[in-house]
């Protein structure tokens, strides 16, 4: 009696603590709960096919995309795409950040410039450039997640140069966050 008392116990209060760690991977650093973004394009939709005019195959251009704004405390806003599917391990297409609290959304064909006329910067990507490259899986579907970041800063530019650096930056100032998947696969 007294060891399924204590079982009971034990498995309580994992089962608090574990309530505790997915309430909180919802949040901030600062307590407040982060709110979700929708992104969309008007290229193709969420877990569409991704036009080849955006890939290796086509003009390798970034394509158009919106998202909802209008989070209090925004001081500036972030995007990653990246790709899980590579067999290489997950490779980066796009590090985008401090781009103006007000972007609602990024016209096509961002150019490839550490800094943007909009005072947004630009990290390099897998293909070791700087702005955005297409999808250009080397075998099968691959999905490509455009991952948008509302942050309640701006980036400090002299410490970030790709996504590993970004999100190490990011990190404890993410009030929102949505994403875009698309997909492609060579012809």
């Amino acid at each position: 009696m007294q060891k399924n008392i204590f079982v009971f116990a034990a498995v309580s209060v994992l089962l608090a603590c574990l309530c505790k760690a997915m309430e909180n991977a919802g949040t901030t650093a600062e307590g407040g709960t982060k709110m979700t973004i929708k992104v969309t394009s008007s290229a193709f939709d969420d877990q569409g096919l991704i036009p080849a005019k955006y890939t290796c195959q086509g003009q390798n251009i970034s394509p158009p995309l919106q998202f909802q704004m209008g989070i209090e405390g925004t001081k500036s806003i972030a995007l990653i795409c990246d790709d899980p599917d590579a067999p290489i391990g997950t490779f980066v297409h796009w590090v985008l950040f401090n781009l103006p609290a007000d972007t609602e959304s990024l016209a096509e064909n961002i150019p490839a410039a550490d800094a943007l006329k909009n005072g947004a910067r630009q990290g390099k990507n897998d293909f070791g450039k700087t702005g955005y490259g297409g999808p250009c899986p080397p075998s099968g579907t691959h999905r490509y997640f455009f991952k948008v970041y509302v942050l309640d800063k701006t980036i400090d530019t002299s410490v970030v140069t790709n996504k590993k650096q970004l999100l190490e930056a990011m990190q404890g100032h993410i009030l929102g966050q949505g994403q875009l998947m698309g997909k492609y696969k060579k012809n």
